[in-house]
C-alpha cells in the first residue's frame, strides 16, 4: 500500500509531498492514534521522533514523528503543535515503544511533556542540571553557564537474598568514552541491566542552529568520529532534497565509494575487537587491528586524514580522485578481505572461541522491532531492513544491495553478519570502481540554491540507519536533528545482557559497537 493510500484510510486528506516524503500536520489530539496505528496497524517503522521551538512564528512547539514506508520507499513525516502555556501530548510511548528515549529527549531539552510516558526519568540532564532548565529552546544560549544542581536520578534496584548490584563506569579502563552501567546480579548471572549516558553532550543542535550548510557539516561529521562518511552524507542528502539539488553521478558513485570504505574499515574493527577485546582471543585482535590500519592510512592516502572526512560536501563531493588514487583502492581492499577472512576463519575452527559467541546475547527479533532497533544488530535477528535498499539513492538502485540477514540473534550471528557485510561490500566498490574509470564526465558538484522548508536524509551507514531531520528559515538552520544510530540501539543491551554472566557483558556490548559519542550529540 502506498503511504498516500495509508493516509486516505485514516481519513487524513491534508498533505503534502516532496521528494520522497510526504508531510501532515495533525491535532495534538489526533496525532498520537495516528502514529500508534501507522506503527502497529500499518507496521511502518519509527525511524525518529524530536521537537521544534516556534514560539516566534505561531506560540506553539511542534512534535514530529518519522515514519518509514519501506515497500513504497518513502516517508511520513507526522507533526502537530503544543501550546507553550501548556507543553504537553499523549504519549507515543505508551503504545509505541520505539518512541520511549525519543520522548525523554524532547522532555528534557524543550520541556514537553508526553502525559503517560511510563519512565519519564532524566536521559540527558543530568543531576547537576537545574531544573526547568531545556537548553534547546531558542532563548537558551549556547554558551550558558548552569548552575550546579543536585537532582536525585533513581536507578533500577532488585532486592532479595544473594542479590547484589555491580557499578561500571563512567570512567573506565580504556580509551572509551564515558558511560555508567549498573547490574543486579546473582552470582554472576545478570538479573537486570541498565545504563546512563550522556556524559559529554556537546550541543551539536544548538551550535548549528542559524548556520548555513557548510557551516554545519564539520560538526555534522564530528558527532562519530568512525562515521564522518555516514553522518555529513545523510545531511548533506536533507540540504540536496529540500533544494531540488541534483547530484552528478560521478559525485554519487564516490560518495558510495566513501561510504562502503568506510563500512569495510569498521567492520574489520569489530571482528577484531568482538574476537579479541572480548574474548581475549589476542590473535584476532592483534591482526584486525593491523588490517585495519591499511584502511585507515588508505583514507589519508584519498582525503588526507584516517577517518574517511571532508569529502562529501552539499551538491557533490570537495574534490575529484584522480585515476591513480582509484587505482591504489582494489588492492588494499582486496588484501584486507582476504585476510581478515582467514583470520576469522581460523578463530572460528576453536571451540572455545564459538562457545563464548554462541548463545551470548540473544537479541530476540520482537525487541528488535519493538525498541526500533536499526542496523546490522537487527539484521543478525532476522529484521530485514537497510536504507540501501530500501530507500535508495540513485547508484544504490544501480547497485541492487544484497541484504546480509542472520536469525539466532546472538554475538556469533552479528559476527557472522560482519564477515558477510565485508564482502558485499567489496563488491559493491568494486562496481563502482569500473563505473569511475570508464566515466567521462567530471563533474563532480552542482550548487545548491538553499529553500525554507522542512527535509530529511537517511542513509544505511556501517552502524545503522542515520537519519538527519532539516529545518530551514531564511536560508538557515533552524532545528537539526542528526538522529545516530545508537540512539535506537543502546536500549537493546539492556535486552541481551540479562541472563548472560557478567564477564560475558563486554561481549554483548561490542557486538552491538554502540558510539557514546553519536548519541551525546
Amino acid at each position: 500500500m502506498t503511504t498516500i493510500e495509508i493516509l486516505k484510510k485514516y481519513k487524513i486528506e491534508n498533505f503534502s509531498e516532496q521528494g520522497n516524503m510526504i508531510t501532515v500536520k495533525v491535532t495534538k489530539d489526533v496525532f498520537t492514534s495516528l502514529a500508534t496505528s501507522l506503527a502497529n496497524e500499518e507496521n511502518l517503522p519509527l525511524s525518529s521522533l524530536y521537537a521544534t521551538d516556534d514560539r516566534q512564528v505561531s506560540n506553539t512547539f511542534g512534535v514530529h514523528v518519522l515514519f518509514a514506508n519501506d515497500a513504497a520507499h518513502d516517508w511520513l513525516l507526522v507533526s502537530t503543535e503544543v501550546l507553550t502555556t501548556e507543553p504537553s501530548y499523549p504519549s507515543l510511548t505508551a503504545t509505541v515503544m520505539a518512541a520511549h528515549w525519543y520522548e525523554r529527549y524532547l522532555h528534557d531539552m524543550f520541556g514537553i511533556t508526553p502525559l503517560g510516558h511510563p519512565d519519564l526519568r532524566r536521559l540527558v540532564s543530568h543531576e547537576n542540571v537545574p531544573e526547568n532548565v531545556y537548553p534547546l529552546r531558542k532563548d537558551f544560549a549556547w554558551n550558558t553557564k548552569m548552575e550546579h544542581a543536585n537532582v536525585p536520578y533513581p536507578m533500577a534496584h532488585v532486592e532479595g537474598e544473594g542479590i547484589y548490584e555491580i557499578p561500571v563506569g563512567p570512567i573506565h579502563a580504556g580509551i572509551i568514552e564515558p558511560g555508567h552501567f549498573r547490574f543486579n546480579v546473582a552470582g554472576e548471572r545478570i538479573i537486570t541491566l541498565e545504563g546512563k549516558l550522556f556524559f559529554t553532550h556537546k550541543g551539536i543542535e544548538k551550535l548549528v542552529e542559524g548556520k548555513a550548510p557548510l557551516e554545519a557539516l564539520p560538526f555534522i561529521e564530528r558527532l562519530s568520529g568512525d562515521m564522518a562518511a555516514g553522518h555529513a552524507l545523510a545531511f548533506c542528502q536533507a540540504v540536496e532534497a529540500l533544494a531540488g539539488c541534483e547530484v552528478p553521478k560521478r559525485a554519487q558513485l564516490l560518495r558510495v565509494l566513501l561510504l562502503e570504505l568506510e563500512r569495510v574499515t569498521m567492520h574489520i574493527h569489530d571482528l577484531a575487537n568482538i574476537g579479541g577485546m572480548g574474548t581475549g582471543f589476542s590473535f584476532i585482535a592483534a591482526n584486525g587491528f593491523r588490517i585495519k590500519e591499511r584502511m585507515v592510512r588508505l583514507s589519508d592516502e584519498l582525503l588526507g586524514n584516517r577517518f574517511w572526512r571532508g569529502e562529501i560536501v552539499p551538491g557533490g563531493v570537495a574534490k575529484d580522485l584522480s585515476t591513480e588514487k582509484l587505482a591504489a583502492i582494489l588492492p588494499v581492499l582486496q588484501a584486507a578481505q582476504v585476510e581478515i577472512n582467514k583470520i576469522v576463519k581460523i578463530a572460528l575452527s576453536s571451540d572455545g572461541f564459538l562457545d563464548r559467541l554462541q548463545t551470548t546475547g540473544v537479541l530476540p527479533l520482537e525487541a528488535a522491532k519493538a525498541f526500533g532497533g536499526v542496523g546490522l544488530p537487527v539484521r543478525a535477528s532476522g529484521f530485514d531492513r537497510d536504507v540501501r535498499r530500501d530507500h535508495p539513492d540513485a547508484v544504490y538502485k544501480e547497485l541492487a544491495v544484497n541484504v546480509q540477514l542472520k536469525t539466532v540473534g546472538d554475538v556469533h550471528a552479528r559476527y557472522l553478519c560482519r564477515i558477510n557485510e565485508i564482502d558485499e561490500s567489496v563488491r559493491l566498490i568494486d562496481a563502482v570502481l569500473k563505473q569511475l574509470t570508464g566515466n567521462s564526465d567530471k563533474n563532480i558538484i552542482n550548487e545548491c540554491q538553499i529553500k525554507d522548508g522542512v527535509t530529511i536524509g537517511a542513509v544505511e551507514s556501517w552502524r545503522g540507519e542515520i537519519i538527519c531531520a532539516l529545518h530551514f528559515q531564511n536560508g538557515k538552520i533552524s532545528r537539526c536533528f542528526p538522529r545516530d544510530p545508537s540512539f535506537c540501539n543502546w536500549a537493546l543491551f539492556a535486552i541481551i545482557g540479562p541472563g548472560n554472566i557478567v564477564p560475558d557483558f563486554p561481549l554483548c556490548n561490542k557486538s552491538l559497537n554502540l558510539s557514546y559519542s553519536g548519541t551525546d550529540m
